[in-house]
């Protein structure tokens, strides 16, 4: 297992990680991003995340309240740039909090992919998935394993080809104060009673999404896309003009 370093990382400068899936825990994902009081602009993160790969497919893993309305503002704005959100009805424990668990789910997807793939960037910390990650891994994919280090297990960073540490880049991944306004905190339980999100600002879809000097190009597009989402390629390559 390597950590992730941008400056000397020299795969991830020449391009070697070719077609990238990546797989999001967003429940996991925000409450490590809480812990360490950082918003997450997704946009800048699937950036970052994709590096000079391809992007075969980005998924982003959450559970929903059915009956707010406002709550899908989100995860329409997930989908208008460039994310494909599988979703899970939130289910009540004895103990009043609601929580979706996702786990097979991203498991399934990452194990049903591989092949199609090239390299997975698993984001969570959850040590759940070492076995997933192996099982990718013996089939000849390569597996990175991105979130922040204290929020990971280790097993998990052992088993990983290698581990970014979003601590180590927050700055290249942390939502700025003029971005796209969503409230992603009353999705993932911050008030467990309430599942809204207040203020919500669509943004165009994924080709406006990337920052000035970005060119999203269209190398293939025979996969459909759902009712409600915008025909996203399969293959999408991020080329930097400058």
């Amino acid at each position: 297992m390597n950590n992730f370093d941008p400056a000397n990382n020299v795969s991830w400068q020449l391009g070697h990680r070719g077609r990238v899936a990546v797989f999001i825990d967003g429940n996991n994902l925000f409450h490590a991003a809480r812990f360490h009081n950082i918003d997450i602009d997704y946009n800048k993160l699937l950036r970052v995340l994709l590096g000079d790969g391809r992007l075969l497919r980005a998924f982003f893993y959450t559970g929903v309240d059915v009956g707010a309305e406002r709550q899908q503002g989100f995860l329409l704005w997930m989908r208008r740039n460039g994310f494909r959100v599988i979703q899970k009805e939130l289910k009540t424990f004895y103990d009043g909090t609601r929580k979706a668990n996702l786990d097979v789910e991203i498991a399934v997807d990452m194990l049903s992919l591989a092949g199609r793939y090239d390299t997975a960037v698993l984001v969570s910390g959850d040590e759940d998935f070492v076995y997933a990650v192996n099982a990718v891994a013996y089939k000849g994919c390569r597996v990175e394993v991105a979130g922040f280090r204290s929020n990971t297990a280790p097993k998990l960073i052992d088993v990983a080809d290698y581990f970014i540490d979003l601590g180590e880049i927050a700055d290249r991944v942390r939502k700025e104060m003029h971005g796209p306004r969503y409230d992603e905190r009353e999705m993932h339980g911050q008030q467990p009673t309430q599942y809204l999100h207040e203020h919500i600002e669509m943004q165009e879809p994924v080709a406006e999404g990337f920052p000035a000097g970005m060119r999203v190009v269209v190398v293939e597009t025979n996969i459909e896309s759902d009712a409600d989402e915008m025909n996203t390629a399969e293959l999408v390559r991020i080329l930097d003009e400058h």
